[in-house]
């Protein structure tokens, strides 16, 4: 099972890839970062990108049970269920595309309360997104974060 430093590492060899961190949503503080950094700041990349996660993960909408339960069988006020293989967070990625690259942030799975997202920054020109996506999520189940 690899660590952080091992994932980036996995993460860099994606064709396109600029730059990568593992990143605590709740703190905004990179855990590890690798390559370069969309503003020339790897700490301001990691409280930045962090923002957007906590918005996309605590956001009701967001949460999966339409998709579950089916529209309109949800009780006001109750928690909704989260998909199978996502028991603790019903978002898996955020996916943002600008005009020279695509920002990924892979929710990281694990066995006690994790608030961690990997955060791949892919070239545009060069990538591959649903090839980023699907590695990413793989890279992101064998994370070890101890």
């Amino acid at each position: 099972m690899p660590g952080i430093d091992e994932c980036l590492l996995e993460v860099m060899r994606l064709p396109g890839a600029r730059g990568a961190a593992v990143v605590d949503w709740t703190s905004g503080l990179a855990l590890g970062t690798i390559g370069e950094s969309p503003n020339g700041d790897h700490e301001a990349t990691a409280a930045e990108t962090a923002e957007v996660a906590r918005m996309a993960a605590e956001q009701p909408v967001f949460a999966g049970d339409a998709a579950v339960a089916g529209p309109g069988t949800r009780t006001p006020g109750a928690v909704p269920p989260h998909p199978p293989g996502l028991p603790g967070l019903a978002v898996e990625d955020v996916i943002i595309t600008t005009a020279p690259g695509y920002h990924i942030l892979r929710f990281v799975e694990t066995s006690f309360d994790s608030s961690v997202f990997l955060h791949l920054w892919l070239d545009r020109a060069e990538g591959n997104l649903a090839l980023a996506r699907m590695r990413l999520g793989d890279i992101a189940e064998r994370l070890v974060l101890a």
